[in-house]
């Protein structure tokens, strides 16, 4: 499996939600609403996922290993960072 396309969009007015991506494997599958989030530990990805009829959060899909995350996580977060290195000017913000 290779991670063929990653797009990145910052969000600028959230403290803990840094950027929703979309990801393209293989160049024929797309996974939509991953988000880099800012947690207690640095930055992650957090994958898809749809609210339950108890308010919880469950993953519409995710890795199923530690080793094809950890490949994941590395190039969203480098793909963020190349992305906010850039210095995007953001809604409301001046030039």
């Amino acid at each position: 499996m290779e991670i063929t396309d990653v797009k990145v969009s910052p969000v600028n007015d959230d403290e803990r939600l840094k950027a929703f991506v979309t990801i393209t494997i293989d160049n024929c599958f797309i996974i939509k609403d991953l988000k880099v989030i800012n947690g207690t530990k640095g930055l992650f990805v957090a994958m898809p996922s749809r609210k339950r009829k108890d308010g919880s959060y469950k993953d519409i899909a995710h890795p199923l290993n530690s080793e094809t995350r950890r490949m994941l996580e590395e190039r969203v977060l480098g793909e963020y960072e190349k992305e906010i290195s850039k210095g995007i000017v953001g809604p409301g913000e001046g030039l």
